[in-house]
């Protein structure tokens, strides 16, 4: 990365590989709309990526198996995949970069030093510490000193992937090598936690994009997660909900059931605790996402979901309203709730509708069969 290029704006480095600033413009409206950020802020970002040098990025790899970077490079936008590749300057990473060896090393310790305090450092994969750390080793050093090297001269670190995140399944038990997340070894840096095995592309650039603008990490929950891509359960934006409130359920996969959009909660769902954008931005283009494609979630950005029993189990004891509690309860508990008025009218209503919807539904069935007899 020459000295001229990293002096580039955003909008600069676009123009430059060939798009129009009509593109820039598409591009922006799509990433301040991801970003959760109201339509007005549409021309502030525009403003920042006009304006503001591109920040150096460092990524390493560790215990991994790439599948977040595979996930960043196929994104369905050209210019999110071209925002990372090309226009934050990426200065290194293991997987994209030309260079390799003694090249490869010297460019990152020449970025680092240039421009210390002001480069992100983005981690992809979990960190071996039995043994000395030997279980991940580049270049003769393990994945820990190498980390800790990476972090001191970084402003951020965003963690892609539940690997750096929360461990991943590196970490399952037994642990053989004694993995561990990010923050469990670096605790004096701003941390983002991007999980999922992998991410969706655009979260990944969402996240970079709205650091670059604001110059700031945006607004975390509890645990390290940006807002406004785990902000809400799967469940929650799941098309499939209306059914679960009404209790009706596929029994197995394939059924007419599960085909016709019934709930797949007994086949081991895990939408209801798990927070993701899946279910309102979708995979591939927009196309879909596990549930919609007939497989239930399982969970993949929420810690220890490796080790929350077996995936095609279903789950017992949902917080929430007694509705969520088991599937084979619904109407008997709803009784015994203590919850607001509101909340109980609603799902009182969809527990009456349920035999109403399940008619309709079993009509449009034997219609169906008549018209194909």
């Amino acid at each position: 990365m020459t000295t001229s290029q990293q002096k580039e704006t955003y909008l600069d480095a676009l123009l430059e590989r060939g798009y129009s600033r009509r593109d820039f413009m598409k591009f922006v409206t799509f990433i301040t709309a991801y970003m959760g950020l109201e339509h007005s802020m549409v021309s502030q970002v525009a403003k920042a990526l006009e304006t503001k040098k591109r920040i150096p990025v460092i990524w390493e790899h560790f215990q991994e198996c790439t599948g977040c970077t595979e996930s960043f490079i196929r994104s369905d936008h050209p210019i999110v995949a071209d925002i990372i590749l090309d226009s934050i300057s990426l200065d290194y990473t293991d997987t994209l970069m030309a260079a390799a060896g003694h090249n490869a090393e010297s460019a990152k310790q020449k970025s680092m030093k240039e421009n210390y305090g002001k480069y992100i450092l983005i981690v992809e994969g979990a960190v071996p510490t039995k043994d000395g750390g030997v279980y991940c080793t580049i270049a003769g050093r393990t994945a820990v000193d190498i980390l800790k090297e990476s972090a001191a001269g970084a402003a951020a670190i965003i963690t892609f992937g539940s690997c750096s995140a929360y461990g991943g399944v590196q970490a399952a038990y037994p642990n053989p090598t004694g993995s561990v997340p990010v923050d469990a070894i670096i605790k004096d840096k701003p941390i983002i936690k991007v999980p999922g095995c992998p991410p969706i592309s655009e979260v990944m650039t969402g996240v970079v994009i709205h650091y670059a603008v604001f110059g700031t990490i945006p607004e975390l929950d509890s645990i390290g997660r940006p807002k406004q891509f785990y902000g809400k359960r799967v469940h929650d934006s799941c098309y499939r909900r209306p059914y679960f409130d009404a209790g009706l359920f596929a029994e197995s996969y394939d059924s007419e059931e599960a085909k016709k959009g019934y709930c797949l909660y007994k086949l081991g769902c895990r939408g209801p605790v798990t927070y993701n954008a899946c279910g309102f931005m979708e995979w591939n283009n927009g196309v879909s996402f596990p549930i919609k494609s007939g497989y239930p979630c399982i969970g993949c950005s929420e810690n220890n979901f490796w080790d929350n029993g077996p995936f095609q189990e279903r789950l017992v004891n949902i917080s929430g309203f007694g509705i969520e509690a088991t599937a084979d309860k619904i109407g008997k508990v709803v009784l015994g709730v203590a919850a607001g008025g509101a909340a109980l009218h609603a799902i009182a209503t969809n527990v009456l509708k349920r035999k109403e919807i399940k008619e309709s539904i079993e009509s449009g069935m034997e219609n169906e069969k008549h018209l194909n007899s």
